[in-house]
């Protein structure tokens, strides 16, 4: 496929898939001793035995949506909302044991499958704390229906009395449209070069997330790729540095170079070679350049920051 010059969508040469074949494990790679800052090709159900139990401090999950859709060389289909119940409960417990007492927890979903998530995690022993809603403001409208625009990232833990969660690590910078003062002092913003902002505690609705598009260096060809800087806000949350962060559908490798870039260790599973590739090319970009769009001087910009 032949790109415009300003397309920044990543690419492999065949130098790159010769190169990057060598950092990319099979099942029979896997062991206890060397899951640590890799990325896994196989089916989930056939390879997650062979990690051991309560090594994530984080797990990040991104599952297939209950609709119709062709992930390459996998074609998921839609089904019925008790049988795609049915098939996360299939998986969902070998992910749950996974995680440390101390861990959370995050599922992606869309308005169809977002109550099949909850029943899920509810009848899996977990403590659902909370429903992100962010605001995915890409595609075309529908003719005969309200544009879908929302998705969901449901939030739970293991132990809600033991759960690390840091509120600082995700504030947001926001424009300060009514600048007050106390005593002749700026109360609660800032001045800066570019103006006056604020910084203000997140709300369980985002919209300030960016989808990736052609312009992005983080954009590849996988057709549900989730953006770096939403990724980002989730392990900042509710992770340390040096901590383990495991994606069982890693797709196009978002979680674990996010993960990388924030000095957290990563393991993600995922069924697709081709996506296993642009995981492992994006993870050897990230050794020099570590930034992420929207996100800088340790705050999160609010949309139309720069």
């Amino acid at each position: 496929m032949i790109r415009a010059g300003r397309n920044k969508t990543l690419t492999l040469s065949d130098e790159d898939r010769r190169l990057l074949e060598m950092k990319i494990l099979s099942p029979l790679d896997i062991s206890s001793s060397n899951y640590e800052d890799s990325v896994i090709n196989a089916n989930l159900e056939k390879v997650i035995s062979k990690l051991p139990a309560d090594f994530a401090d984080l797990i990040i999950l991104d599952p297939p949506y209950n609709l119709s859709k062709n992930f390459g060389t996998v074609q998921f289909n839609a089904m019925s909302s008790r049988h795609y119940i049915d098939y996360l409960h299939s998986w969902f417990h070998l992910v749950c044991e996974k995680l440390k007492d101390t861990g959370s927890i995050y599922v992606c979903g869309d308005w169809k499958c977002t109550s099949a998530i909850q029943t899920v995690l509810e009848e899996s022993g977990l403590t659902v704390m909370n429903r992100i809603t962010w605001q995915r403001d890409k595609g075309r409208g529908a003719k005969a229906n309200w544009k879908n625009n929302m998705e969901d990232i449901w939030f739970a833990v293991r132990n809600p009395k033991a759960y690390y969660f840091d509120l600082e690590a995700v504030k947001i910078k926001r424009r300060v449209l009514a600048p007050y003062k106390e005593n002749d002092k700026p109360k609660d913003w800032e001045e800066t070069e570019d103006g006056k902002y604020r910084r203000t505690c997140p709300s369980n609705f985002w919209d300030d997330i960016s989808v990736p598009f052609w312009s992005m260096p983080e954009n590849t060809d996988h057709p549900t790729q989730k953006p770096e800087k939403l990724i980002a806000k989730l392990i900042l949350a509710s992770s340390r540095e040096g901590d383990m962060v495991f994606d069982p559908f890693l797709g196009s490798g978002t979680t674990a170079v996010v993960a990388k870039k924030l000095n957290r260790h990563y393991c993600g599973i995922e069924i697709n070679r081709e996506y296993c590739l642009f995981a492992a090319k994006r993870l050897s970009n990230a050794e020099r350049d570590c930034a992420i769009q929207g996100y800088k001087d340790n705050v999160f910009l609010d949309k139309n920051c720069h």
